[in-house]
Parts: structure tokens; sequence; C-alpha cells
């Protein structure tokens, strides 16, 4: 089922789009670039509400039927979640949506891929330099004896079953065998771990400061907080990053269905909107007709064959196994 095309020329005038999703970078530029725009040519107010990706999705299972939040805007992981719940509406029917890369359209016809991220590793390159430390080059160096101490993995819901998957594939492993990523773990990677950290912004100072010297995170957030002025870096791993994905649906029953609507084709999938989230929050296009600048595209996940490089995560099997892998990794892991 297919909703009904969207008039780009209306004018929706003193109502609210409440946004959900996560903090950081992408954030800023929604905040500062997209948010400004969407308002000028609707008149309507536009609210982001930051959290994270599972908690973003709590909100909309617990209001089911009586939502807040009428767009979201959250790691394609989680967002399969939201589809397998039946909690998105059908894409609107508008010609953008046949731009938009085959990878980034998710299965259901109700989320869409807004931009491609690689999940890896990133280290505080003065404290390497200051250790003698070469740069990270596998999954494994998480568990190193030399960092103990000084290394900040998310919680599971966060960067921590991301890393749980690709280090069990370093090991041999995979989302169907999963054992040696948690043999890996208890035995090596956890006692490395000062922090259990699903903050960004803390991870962000962590990383800063050189509290933490080693962490799993994003390439966005790791260019982000290198055009700061940072020493961070985010390593080039033989077994490769995972391929992640931001993507976005308009909840369905959401009060202001119209307008969701309209900011993700106007804001989220088209050029200007993702070229701006290229620049300032390094997204990599999902969508087929953006172009980049070359210092630009040499910074981000830019074209297909970019994409194919990093390895990708069968999250439908993840998510079949999420309930028990996370009661195992509390008892296991981040005890």
């Amino acid at each position: 089922m297919i909703a009904t095309i969207i008039a780009p020329s209306a004018v929706i005038a003193q109502e609210t789009l409440y946004i959900g999703g996560s903090g950081g970078s992408k954030q800023v530029t929604l905040e500062e670039q997209l948010v400004p725009a969407f308002e000028s040519r609707t008149g309507a107010n536009v609210v982001y509400v930051p959290a994270s990706s599972s908690d973003t999705l709590a909100k909309v299972i617990a209001q089911k039927g009586n939502q807040d939040l009428s767009l979201l805007w959250i790691d394609s992981s989680v967002m399969l979640q939201a589809i397998d719940l039946d909690l998105c509406a059908p894409l609107p029917q508008d010609p953008v949506i046949n731009d938009i890369y085959p990878p980034a359209r998710m299965d259901g016809g109700t989320a869409i891929g807004t931009g491609f991220y690689a999940t890896g590793l990133a280290y505080n390159t003065e404290v390497f330099a200051k250790n003698g430390w070469d740069a990270p080059t596998s999954w494994n160096d998480l568990g190193d004896s030399k960092y103990k101490g000084k290394v900040t993995i998310g919680p599971f819901a966060g960067f921590g079953v991301e890393a749980l998957v690709m280090v069990a594939k370093a090991n041999g492993g995979s989302e169907a065998n999963i054992e040696p990523g948690f043999k890996a773990f208890s035995e090596k990677i956890a006692s490395n771990v000062f922090a259990w950290e699903g903050n960004n912004s803390n991870v962000s100072q962590m990383l800063q400061t050189g509290e933490a010297a080693l962490a799993v995170w994003s390439d966005t957030r790791t260019m982000y907080l290198a055009d700061q002025g940072a020493p961070v870096k985010f390593a080039v791993l033989k077994e490769g990053a995972e391929q992640a994905m931001t993507a976005a649906c308009v909840v369905k029953g959401a009060p202001q269905q119209e307008l969701a609507e309209r900011f993700l084709i106007e804001s989220l999938l088209s050029p200007e909107g993702q070229v701006a989230m290229a620049e300032s929050a390094g997204y990599g296009p999902t969508n087929s007709k953006v172009k980049l600048e070359p210092e630009l595209a040499a910074k981000v996940i830019y074209g297909l064959d970019q994409v194919k490089k990093l390895v990708p995560t069968d999250w439908l099997a993840v998510n079949k196994q999420r309930e028990d892998w996370t009661k195992r990794w509390n008892r296991e892991v981040e005890r």
C-alpha cells in the first residue's frame, strides 16, 4: 500500500512536528540547517526529541494509539523492530523514493535509509603516539591487554551488539554462531572496558581528553569530532567496518502525518538535505542523485561501491536472538 503523493507547495501553518531520533552531529545539522529551511517553507514548527534509537522506539511503543512523535529517525537495526511491530506508515508516493539506492530501501515499503555510516574503532592519536602504539588494525585489538582501562563501548542496546557481532565474525563466527563473540568479550575485552557508555556526548568527551584511548564508534561521529580539532581517527580494520544506516519512517497514526511526509521527502531524502548531512555530520548519501565535491566524497561513504566494502549485519537474525543475547551479555559481559 502506498500513501498519496505530497503536494510540495502546500503551506501548513501553526502546527508542530515532533521528530524522534538520536543526538550528536545529525541533531545539530537538522536543527541548524534542515529545520529552519523547512519551517520557512511551511510555516510549521519542528521540535526534535533526542534519545537513543532504542529509547525512541520504546517511547513509540508505549504511546501506540496516542503518539506525540510523527517521524522516527533512528538506526536501521532498531527501525527493523519498528517495522516488525507495525509502527510505520507506508512511504509517501514521491519520485525521490525511486532515486534512493536499493540497499537503503527497507523491506515492507514503510521505512527508508537517509544516510550510510560505518561502525568500527575510533582512537585517540595522541594517546597512541605517547605510548608508542600502532593504530588498531583488527576488531580483536579490543582485547589487547595494553588497552586495559582505556576502552569504552556502548551498552548492548547500542554499539555493544554491533561490536559483539563483528568480534564474532573476526573469530570465525556469525549472526548464526555468536559463541566466538561472547568468548572474546568475556575472556579478554570486558576487562579492558572502563565504561559501557551509551551517551555519545560522554564518549566524545572521553575520546577528546584521552580518558578513552579506544572506542567502538561510528565514522560519522569520529569525523565530526576530528573536524572540531580533537586528536581522533577512525581505524582501518582488516576485517572491515560494519555497514550501518540511519533510517526514517512516518509513525502510523501520527498526529502530523502530512508534515512528517514532507519533512522526510524535502529534508531527509532530498539531494540538498543529504549534502548538508554529508558536509556537517558525515553521513553518506542514500540518494543516487547527490553529487559531492571530491574532498567531501573522500571522507564519507559515497556510492554503492563504497557501501559494498562494508560488512553487512543480518539484523533480522540478530533481532530474533536479541532477548537471549541481552540476558547473556548482562550475565557474562557487562557485569
